[in-house]
């Protein structure tokens, strides 16, 4: 008589329920990036509608983009008190109502604002996708489980490019951004009929909230690891680098700088997606199976991306070859899934009542990057009468800090994980039976 499969305490199942709960989340995730991606092929049609210069336009994404990272702690805690069902619920009504704001916005200051609510919904879906992940799958799957959200929002990134660039250019402004925001009402009825936070039986264990010192004492704990710090920090060297491409200056830059047609531009484009969501596939894969090789990846995508970003600003004819930008667009493609790592390296040195913030603290690290960024390449366009050579060099800067962090943390993260695998282990040992 074979043996039942062993499973750890409170882990959870997985399989179809398992899968179809959480799709329903994912997919208010991949909404969200829809209309948080829409502006990357609408930059040059903001600039004609509401007639702004290059820093006024960045701002529009380095708004989103401020409220999206200070709301990640504050959405962190959130999940861990309220559960993923009531955020998202928030957040789709919040990010709906924003997109449809900017479709009807007559006025740069309304449309400002507009994204600004924008970014406030969207700040509540990957963090709230996250633990509804750890609620449904075996730890083990975390690594895939995250990887393939990713990989989902990035689905909704060439929905943007393939789809809202050609309703845009089609049907107008106002059409197409409203017309887009009409997918929020479908994903919010979705959410409300299907989704809850956890499979019967694997109720988290109530946290009592004793005010802002429960708040406090979150935060602090979760800092306090070096994993989520290190977490933090691969989040920001990898993800900034493709987020500033597709969110807003890629176009512009292969348009205005390289000379290309809209049409080739976005193309490019849609190929940093499509390479996005291949790497992440084979990049869950390799974290899933080899620990170890977490650090590796990171540290190899940032280091190959400046590597070709470098020869693409410096190349010496007036613009870089074809050949060049498409290699340029395939590696930025491994940007969004070596952002993932991160959340691998703060998911084992937190406690599952943690999680929530602890990711909210780790999500930070590129959208902070980001907006740097967008703001640093919108400034320094103005300064240089367009020169992209000079405005793209920022990405380097941000590159270099963030390294020097990872290489500051990366001793004592991977200490501090050893001794809870240790503690783990004889505490399994000790379980009676």
């Amino acid at each position: 008589m074979s043996s039942p499969p062993v499973t750890l305490p409170g882990d959870p199942p997985g399989g179809r329920r398992a899968l179809a709960v959480w799709g329903t989340g994912v997919s208010v995730y991949f909404v969200a990036v829809i209309f948080r991606t829409s502006l990357g092929v609408a930059g040059l049609d903001a600039v004609d509608r509401f007639h702004v210069n290059a820093s006024a336009l960045s701002t529009f994404s380095i708004l989103q983009l401020l409220v999206y990272a200070g709301m990640q702690i504050p959405v962190g805690l959130l999940v861990d008190r309220l559960g993923t069902r009531r955020v998202l619920t928030i957040g789709v009504v919040l990010f709906t109502a924003g997109q449809l704001g900017f479709a009807l916005s007559p006025s740069y200051g309304t449309a400002l604002a507009s994204r600004a609510l924008l970014g406030c919904g969207d700040a509540m879906t990957f963090i709230a996708v996250l633990r509804l992940g750890g609620r449904w799958f075996p730890a083990r799957r975390g690594p895939l489980v995250a990887q393939l959200a990713g990989l989902v929002g990035m689905a909704g990134n060439l929905v943007s490019t393939l789809v809202i660039a050609r309703l845009l250019h089609g049907l107008g402004w106002t059409t197409a951004f409203a017309g887009s925001a009409l997918a929020g009402v479908v994903v919010l009825v979705l959410l409300l009929l299907f989704l809850r936070d956890h499979p019967e039986g694997h109720e988290p264990e109530a946290l009592p909230y004793r005010g802002p010192s429960y708040v406090r004492r979150q935060i602090a704990a979760s800092w306090r690891e070096p994993g989520t710090r290190l977490g933090l920090w691969v989040h920001f060297t990898t993800q900034f680098p493709a987020m500033v491409f597709l969110l807003l200056w890629g176009m512009p830059f292969l348009v205005e700088a390289q000379g290309l047609s809209r049409a080739t531009a976005g193309e490019l484009l849609t190929l940093v997606v499509l390479c996005n969501m291949a790497f992440g596939l084979v990049y869950g894969q390799i974290v899933a199976r080899r620990h170890e090789a977490r650090l590796p990846l990171a540290l190899g995508t940032v280091g190959t991306t400046a590597l070709l970003w470098a020869a693409t600003l410096a190349y010496p004819a007036d613009r870089a070859p074809m050949w060049l930008l498409v290699v340029l667009c395939t590696v930025l493609g491994a940007c969004g899934p070596a952002s993932m790592i991160g959340f691998d390296f703060a998911r084992p040195a937190n406690p599952p009542e943690r999680q929530g913030t602890a990711s909210g603290i780790t999500n930070m690290g590129g959208f902070v990057a980001s907006m740097t960024t967008l703001f640093a390449v919108g400034v320094l366009l103005d300064a240089t009468g367009d020169d992209y050579t000079v405005a793209f060099s920022a990405v380097f800067v941000l590159q270099a800090l963030g390294v020097t962090q990872i290489l500051r943390l990366r001793g004592r993260a991977a200490r501090r994980e050893r001794e809870r695998l240790v503690a783990s282990r004889v505490e399994t040992v000790h379980v009676p039976a």
